[in-house]
Parts: structure tokens; C-alpha cells; sequence
């Protein structure tokens, strides 16, 4: 994958994260700038990192892609987890919300890669 390409790649997975998160903390009643602004930030520093290894590690192994998935979600869970706890206003339970946000915007980016490809 060339830089471009992958230039591309993070910046649609980043877009379609923060749309689908946004969209996720806005479907389950939550309301609040700041905790809205921090799911932006939070994603924005979580997604690139993850995306970005899990292509390393397509390109230059040959390891079991759902292996390298796994922790790689497990980190972006924890991570921005742990993060919600110690900055959310009304993010009562910060694991459990990152943990639902993520499975949500990972189903989300499956079934359009299913549709488009």
C-alpha cells in the first residue's frame, strides 16, 4: 500500500468512527458538548493508532488478521475507557459505553464494507 492509499484508508475509517461514535453516544439520549467533544478527541487519537497497526501488521506478517484484531480493539477499549473515566460528565459507565461504541461503529463499518465490496 502506497502512502496515499494509506492516507486514504485512515482518513475514511477516522470519518466513519467519528460518524458512527457520534451518532452512537447521540442515539442512546447523551446531549453534552463536552463529553461529545471528547468522544471526537478520544477517537480521533484511538482510531488512527489501531487502523494503522492492524495495517502494518497485514502488510508485513502473516499472522491471523483476527488475532492482531482482537488486541487491537481490546487497547482502543480500554484506552478510551479509561479515558471517558476520567474526563466524561455524563458517561456514567465509561467502559461499558466505549466497549457498546465500538462494537456499534465496528457492525457499522461491516456491513458497509459488505455492501460496497
Amino acid at each position: 500500500m502506497n502512502n496515499e492509499a494509506l492516507l486514504t484508508a485512515l482518513a475514511i475509517s477516522l470519518g466513519l468512527t467519528l460518524l458512527f461514535e457520534v451518532g452512537f453516544f447521540l442515539i442512546i439520549g447523551k446531549r453534552d458538548k463536552k463529553d461529545l467533544l471528547l468522544v471526537v478527541l478520544v477517537n480521533t487519537f484511538t482510531n488512527p493508532i489501531v487502523v494503522l497497526l492492524y495495517w502494518i501488521a497485514y502488510y508485513r506478517t502473516n499472522w491471523n488478521m483476527i488475532t492482531v484484531l482482537i488486541p487491537l480493539e481490546v487497547f482502543a477499549v480500554l484506552a478510551e475507557g479509561y479515558i471517558y473515566s476520567k474526563n466524561a460528565i455524563t458517561i456514567k459507565r465509561p467502559f461499558l459505553f466505549s466497549f457498546a461504541a465500538n462494537v456499534f461503529s465496528f457492525s457499522m463499518g461491516l456491513i458497509i464494507q459488505r455492501l460496497v465490496f
